[in-house]
């Protein structure tokens, strides 16, 4: 029988009535708004949504991951990732909205754009509203599956006690994170890095995978934070919990400028027309400020935060940089998506940097459905998974001292 010990503290309950009432209030907001506005409010709820469906992917690639490479962050964080994971079945439901929307967000779903345009009828027989219907439906029945498996198995793993189920899951992990990787490497470039048809990078689906990554990883930190300050989990996170997560999220930090670095270079050094606009595009009128908050902000400040082995223990100082990641996470986001937003009304010019209230609006009404089924899903299941073979290992390690942890490290 699965153990009661571990529930979800009762101050979740109003975390989840907090999340409600927003996401209402920002679903009447943008409604409203797109009385007066269509075409921003699905432009700018495709930005919410974008948002968290990468916190709900990006779970489940590092659910995937954990599975795979072992680690007692895995034991400590799993119940977190797999109740966002569960997020995947409404964020398909939220999906119908962008195919309401598809004409009024994509240029190449406007037959009055694609006509006389020699690019986008040569792409028309893969940028084509049923086709892009088609992908977006394969791509959640992949993740779907996936994630019905990873938690069936886990739940039963909890049930029953087998130990078996351990191996069986780090099996099946492998190749699906090679599945994962494919999949959500498409679904960015069809979602996103379709939004300007007439530019491409091999390198974006890569981009978004460590994007949606971070975002995950951030969350993660903040929830862990949050719950370590409120029984039970207070008995069982301890520093080095926080510890691996903050060497993790360095890493992904690292691995995010090393990708986007990468992908100027290589536009900016064959300095093609058609390549280097995209770039051009968001370092100008306006938009070359918000590139430089990003590249500050988002990569050279967390940075050099995180080189700090004493503000990776501490679960305070943690949750601090994590919350300021997630805040770039969604300034990058605005960089990459927002600018896009003029290339209907203004043709091959530049757009302007704009900002409109329904940028705000949007990300709020998803984010406040998205918490409100997160803490419902994470309410549903004990904490942590003490029936997991590395159970008693991840609560040991948590309650390690400084100089236990550095003479295991060292070995």
């Amino acid at each position: 029988m699965i153990s009661t010990n571990y529930s979800a503290p009762a101050e979740m309950k109003r975390l989840q009535a907090i999340a409600l009432v927003v996401g209402v209030l920002g679903v009447v907001g943008l409604i409203a708004g797109g009385l007066s506005n269509h075409e921003q409010a699905f432009r700018a709820f495709l930005l919410g949504y974008i948002f968290w469906v990468g916190l709900s992917i990006g779970s489940l690639g590092l659910l995937l991951l954990q599975y795979v490479t072992g680690g007692f962050w895995g034991v400590a964080s799993r119940r977190i990732l797999e109740a966002s994971t569960r997020t995947l079945l409404p964020m398909a439901a939220l999906f119908v909205v962008i195919i309401v929307g598809l004409k009024d967000i994509y240029l190449w779903a406007d037959p009055a754009m694609v006509k006389g345009d020699k690019v986008l009828e040569w792409k028309a027989p893969f940028l084509s509203p049923k086709f892009f219907i088609l992908r977006a439906a394969f791509y959640f029945l992949i993740w779907g599956v996936i994630t019905y498996f990873l938690n069936k198995w886990s739940r039963k793993q909890d049930q029953q006690g087998d130990h078996g189920l351990a191996l069986w899951l780090s099996r099946f992990s492998g190749p699906s994170l090679v599945i994962f990787c494919l999949v959500t490497s498409f679904a960015a470039i069809d979602w996103v890095m379709s939004l300007d048809p007439h530019w491409a990078s091999t390198i974006f689906g890569l981009i978004f995978l460590v994007n949606w990554a971070l975002t995950c990883l951030a969350f993660t930190i903040a929830m862990m934070s949050w719950l370590a300050g409120r029984a039970p989990m207070n008995d069982f996170y301890g520093p080095p919990h926080f510890h691996d997560l903050g060497k993790l999220m360095l890493a992904v930090v690292m691995l995010w400028a090393y990708f986007s670095f990468s992908q100027f270079l290589l536009i900016w050094s064959a300095n093609l027309p058609e390549e280097t606009k995209w770039y051009i595009t968001r370092m100008s009128n306006g938009w070359g400020i918000v590139a430089f908050i990003v590249l500050i902000l988002h990569f050279a400040l967390p940075f050099l935060l995180l080189l700090n082995r004493n503000l990776k223990k501490n679960s305070r100082t943690l949750v601090m940089v994590a919350g300021w990641l997630l805040l770039m996470r969604f300034v990058d986001l605005y960089w990459l998506i927002g600018p896009t937003a003029g290339l209907r009304s203004e043709g091959h010019g530049l757009p302007h940097f704009k900002l409109n209230w329904m940028d705000f609006v949007a990300p709020l009404a998803v984010g406040g459905l998205w918490l409100t089924y997160f803490f419902w899903q994470l309410a549903s299941r004990p904490l942590l998974p003490e029936n997991d073979p590395h159970f008693a290992q991840s609560l040991a390690h948590g309650k390690k001292g400084d100089h236990e942890h550095l003479i295991e490290f060292s070995e």
